[in-house]
């Protein structure tokens, strides 16, 4: 089913008649996404501004990755700020240039406003924050970026500090609201210092059309994951082994599609009864069938059974099957919770302890699983559903400081409304409020969420372990 106000804001006639008479009608912005396969340079071309507080230590880095992805940096502030992008401009043919924001130029047009706040010492150094932003974000573009780079808060032992870091999720949550409109996105990416290495391949994601439904969100990049060295940007899952489970339709068949894109084996799992589609999709790609029910008692023996045997391990498991059973708790027989417990929470640590005990699990791999925001934020009549989630989430807060040391990181995806098959069941009025209720002002699509399980699979995700990103187009409801 199509979004009617969607399609509708794409006709300029029908923009201009309903702003012109002040109708309350959201008309949101058509997202800019990603088509084909990764790019060696996702950048190309597109203007990215920077500035830093006083104090700033990740510019090197940014200067390095803009470069690198094709980006023409405009530098805003002193002089001496043009430093560090001098090297990597030459190297890259891409020289940055100084920016007077007063006035600012007619004709910017900024796909990327990028602010290094990693020298806040202090609360009234957030009014950099207000220097920067301020006169820019008029010439930011649709579904442009907006990004903050900072320290992490909980590596400060000074109050003063920490203050001022944990200022910044407050910020981008609430700027993402003001550029929704716009189609644009706003992130914080926290870089413990250490892993700035491991945050390029980070920033090159969420300042890419890959992230289009990522909104709101801070990141941690850290070094806690042991690291297979510099990551490929084209095809980075060349020669790897996926396991897709749910894999027939929705979010599972995209991912499916995604991850052998760049190059990965997938097997796809679902139910007997789904072999058609299944079998559909493993065909299309190139992949394999595994069909099994997840709840089957035996279904981790054969699971790790055929990716031992047929493909001697795994490097990548995506957890997507789900379901809901939702009713009130005062009217859910036991059996709806019991089923939504066990798919959504249960099998998914049988699955993964029997993986990891056979050692299936290549060093370096990657594990993701599919939570939710309902998870985090609850949902009327989905007490089981919700619970699930959120063990999903303690799951993988656990599991990814013990797998650490082997490279393999784990983390877990929490979607907001996202339009498939089960949210054309909606009914109407309910199904409008949760396209309308994020900054985005509309649904994300099962591409959204595939493109995000895709960058945390590859090797270039190293600096991100167990986190939960929700990809939910900066949703009013949740953390």
């Amino acid at each position: 089913m199509s979004d009617f106000l969607l399609d509708l804001s794409q006709n300029p006639n029908a923009r201009r008649i309903i702003k012109r008479l002040g109708l309350p009608i959201p008309m949101p912005e058509a997202l800019r996404r990603a088509t084909g396969p990764w790019e060696e340079r996702p950048l190309f071309n597109q203007t990215a501004v920077v500035g830093a507080a006083p104090g700033a230590t990740l510019l090197p880095m940014v200067a390095r990755t803009l470069a690198v992805g094709g980006a023409d940096p405009r530098v805003v502030g002193e002089p001496e700020l043009m430093v560090p992008f001098l090297e990597p401009g030459q190297a890259y043919g891409r020289p940055p240039v100084a920016l007077e924001v007063d006035p600012l130029p007619d004709d910017l047009r900024a796909h990327a406003l990028v602010f290094d706040a990693s020298g806040l010492a202090a609360p009234a150094d957030l009014r950099a924050l207000y220097d920067f932003f301020h006169p820019l974000l008029p010439a930011l573009a649709r579904s442009g970026r907006a990004l903050v780079l900072a320290r992490p808060p909980e590596a400060a032992t000074d109050p003063a500090v920490r203050a001022a870091r944990e200022a910044l999720p407050g910020f981008i949550r609430s700027l993402a609201k003001e550029v929704g409109k716009k189609g644009a996105t706003a992130q914080v990416i926290f870089v413990t210092d250490g892993a700035e290495d491991r945050a390029e391949a980070v920033i090159r994601f969420v300042l890419s059309a890959r992230s289009a439904f990522l909104d709101g969100q801070p990141l941690h990049v850290d070094a806690r994951a042991e690291d297979a060295g510099a990551p490929r940007w084209t095809r980075p899952l060349e020669g790897k082994v996926a396991l897709v489970t749910g894999a027939a339709r929705g979010i599972g068949a995209a991912t499916v599609r995604l991850l052998a894109a760049e190059g990965a084996h997938v097997v796809c799992l679902d139910r007997p009864a789904d072999d058609g589609p299944t079998s559909q999709i493993a065909r299309e790609v190139g992949g394999s069938v595994l069909l099994c029910d997840v709840t089957d008692p035996d279904a981790p023996t054969l699971i790790a059974t055929q990716l031992k045997e047929q493909h001697g391990g795994v490097d990548v498991v995506v957890h997507n099957a789900g379901v809901t059973r939702d009713k009130t708790l005062a009217r859910m027989k036991p059996e709806l919770w019991d089923q939504a417990i066990d798919i959504n929470l249960a099998a998914v640590v049988r699955i993964t302890d029997r993986l990891l005990a056979d050692n299936l699990i290549r060093g370096g791999g990657r594990l993701v699983c599919l939570s939710s925001i309902a998870g985090i934020a609850g949902n009327m009549g989905q007490t089981n559903y919700a619970a699930s989630k959120s063990g999903l989430i303690g799951f993988v807060r656990a599991l990814a400081p013990k797998l650490a040391g082997r490279g393999i990181t784990v983390n877990a995806v929490a979607p907001g409304f996202i339009e498939t098959r089960l949210t054309v069941a909606i009914p109407v009025v309910i199904r409008e409020v949760g396209r309308r209720l994020s900054a985005l002002g509309q649904g994300g699509l099962p591409e959204d969420i595939g493109q995000v399980i895709t960058f945390l699979a590859s090797p270039g995700s190293a600096g991100l372990t167990g986190q939960v990103i929700r990809v939910c187009g900066g949703a009013f409801v949740g953390a």
